[in-house]
């Protein structure tokens, strides 16, 4: 089923807008599951103060949206995803399972998610200095990226719409995979036996003309449509030899 990505400044409104896409479509009877930095359950300050932790929280969240995509479940990723890296990243996955997806972006200045920030409980708080270099790092969401639409900008006294983002992510075709997206088929069991002997069959072939050819011959190397000149050949030894 299709991923939704939340996307904003800390404190910005992110958990609460999951919650109410959460509840809206539990109302028709979809599974939802909300994934974010307390599914996991991470030290916001310790983590987002530490480029390293934050790389790995956002693997760790990746994984998670990745386990849980799939044919019967709506996913909610809530969490800053505030690099457009990532997202992109996120897009590629949803390339791969073949699902829709859309992002909504909750927007607020950096005055009122400060604000918002000083009315949480101490221990879910963030930092001043973190929230506001987190600010500062926030790379905004564009439509014109293809990772980045169908996107909803949600500012704070806006309601929710349902409607329109259900749409985007049920009655539109999933993006189609390319070949950095697929998986690729897996070789042969028999492929290094199948090499060899292809190696072989070329290698007697050489030797052969090497003891009858003269230089205006050409050789049928085995699996070849077209002949090879055996002056050529005679000329790509004597270069590898030297």
């Amino acid at each position: 089923m299709p991923l939704i990505v939340m996307c904003g400044y800390p404190c910005s409104g992110k958990t609460r807008r999951a919650e109410q896409l959460k509840e809206y479509w539990e109302h028709y009877e979809k599974r939802v599951h909300i994934i974010g930095d307390g599914t996991i359950g991470i030290q916001k300050n310790a983590v987002y103060a530490d480029s390293q932790n934050e790389k790995h929280v956002r693997g760790s969240l990746r994984a998670e949206v990745e386990r849980r995509v799939n044919k019967e479940h709506i996913v909610i990723l809530d969490s800053l995803n505030y690099i457009k890296g990532y997202r992109y990243e996120l897009f590629c996955l949803i390339k791969h399972t073949q699902t829709p997806h859309c992002l909504v972006y909750c927007l607020t200045s950096s005055e009122v998610s400060s604000t918002w920030n000083k009315q949480r409980d101490a221990e879910e708080q963030y930092s001043q200095d973190i929230l506001d270099a987190l600010v500062l790092r926030f790379e905004a969401p564009d439509s014109r990226n293809r990772w980045d639409s169908p996107l909803f900008t949600i500012q704070k006294e806006d309601t929710l719409p349902f409607e329109d983002i259900s749409d985007a992510i049920f009655k539109r075709k999933a993006p189609p995979p390319n070949q950095s997206t697929q998986s690729q088929p897996l070789s042969s069991t028999n492929f290094l036996y199948e090499l060899d002997k292809v190696t072989q069959d070329v290698l007697m072939e050489i030797l052969n003309y090497q003891k009858t050819g003269v230089a205006g011959d050409s050789i049928a190397v085995p699996g070849a449509t077209e002949k090879i000149s055996f002056a050529t050949l005679l000329v790509h030894n004597l270069i590898k030899s030297c």
